[in-house]
């Protein structure tokens, strides 16, 4: 029994360590083509990308500030991309895009 929960202790961890190095959460907030807003699981290989980004976390990571322009032009540069490497998406998720942004939110 004890030797069960080792190996799957073992797996979960080999799993989590796989994922952390070869897939990315990029969360994008609601806006107005996008009024629900998403969070797409992707292969991140090749990609110079965080863990988890946003377009926001992006730009203001790039120290340009973050406005409607930029985040626009900043989800046109990566859509394309992360769509042919989607895993999967799902709902926006507020708690990812504000790690993402370093706990700040931006308008819409």
């Amino acid at each position: 029994m004890k030797k069960k929960i080792i190996y799957i202790g073992i797996a979960l961890l080999l799993f989590v360590l796989f994922f952390r190095c070869f897939c990315g959460f990029f969360v994008i907030q609601p806006i107005g083509l996008i009024p629900k807003g998403a969070t797409v699981v992707y292969w991140r290989a090749g990609l110079n990308l965080p863990f988890i980004c946003s377009a926001d976390g992006l730009l203001e990571e790039s120290g340009t500030g973050v406005s409607l322009l930029g985040r626009g032009m900043m989800l046109a540069k990566f859509a394309e991309t992360i769509k042919e490497k989607e895993i999967i998406r799902f709902g926006y998720s507020k708690q990812l895009y504000l790690y993402s942004t370093d706990g700040k939110e931006y308008d819409r």
